[in-house]
Parts: C-alpha cells; structure tokens; sequence
C-alpha cells in the first residue's frame, strides 16, 4: 500500500491504480486498496471504473461512507452524460424514459428536498460578494471548488461527509 500511494504524486494515476490493483491481489480481504482505486478512477473522469472499484469496497465494507459517495456522484455523472447525449436524439420521450424520470425526480426529492429540482434563477451565493485580497492565493480562494484541482486522500471511517474525497 505505502508503494502505491507513493506512485500517486511520482509516477501518475494510472500507475497508481495499477499498484493498488497488486496490493488488492496480495490482500483480497482488505477494503483500502479499492477505496483509493475508487478515488483515483473517479479523479479521471472514469466513472465506470470508479463505481466498480465503489463496488469491491462495499462487499468489504458495506458502510463505507467514500464508497457510497463515489458511487452515487459517479452514478449521477454517468446518467448526465446519458441524458444529454440522448436528449439531443429526441429518445427521452418514451413513456419508459418519462416513467424513470419520475422516479429519480421522486428519489432526489425525497432524499434532498424540493430545492433540489426548484427552477428558476439559481439563488445567491453567500460567496457573492466582490473578493478584497488581492494576492493569488486570495483569488484562488475565492474559485468555486468545481475548478480547482481536486486532491484524493485517505478514505476515513467516521461519519463525516461522504462526498469531501470525490474530486470534482
């Protein structure tokens, strides 16, 4: 494992995953080799690959809250992706595609609140208000997450957020 994660900031994701893969082989009872092969996948853009590793942590460890967390942001990227690609070929008027969308229309409410699906104009961030710093580290700051490099680390067991170790 300490090999691996060295690979990670010297050789590169790809060569990363493949040392993970080695210490999963070399312990197939242990859950971390794929939570960091979850994260890894997931930080490039492989989300397939992301929710399959998600998968192999949750046989492991089925209250794994980073697994649950790639898997679902994962799932929702996968299913953009889909939307937007076959929205623009007219096939989501099906009555099977509308009676699906109902159903995740149902689930996000449930599980998010209605704020989730609200439309209209998208409410003010606190973050509105003009930055005062004007080093390069202030205006960095001031970025939304969404455009800052995202960072994997170490899978926690507690009960913290299960979405802080998915990139972006």
């Amino acid at each position: 494992m300490a090999n691996a994660e060295a690979q990670v900031s010297t050789a590169g994701a790809d060569a990363a995953i493949s040392a993970f893969e080695v210490a999963a082989k070399a312990d197939p009872t242990r859950k971390e080799p794929w939570v960091r092969i979850a994260q890894l996948q997931f930080d490039q853009a492989r989300y397939a690959r992301a929710i399959v590793a998600a998968e192999e942590v949750l046989q492991r460890d089925p209250d794994d809250l980073v697994a649950d967390g790639v898997l679902t942001v994962a799932g929702f990227r996968i299913a953009n992706e889909s939307l937007q690609r076959l929205s623009g070929r007219g096939a989501l008027a099906s009555e099977t595609a509308q009676r699906e969308a109902q159903t995740l229309v149902t689930t996000l409410r449930s599980t998010m609140g209605d704020a989730i699906l609200e439309t209209g104009k998208p409410k003010p961030s606190r973050a509105t208000r003009p930055a005062t710093r004007s080093t390069a580290a202030g205006r960095r700051a001031a970025q939304p997450a969404a455009t800052q490099p995202a960072q994997a680390r170490p899978a926690r067991d507690n009960g913290a957020d299960p979405f802080q170790n998915i990139g972006n």
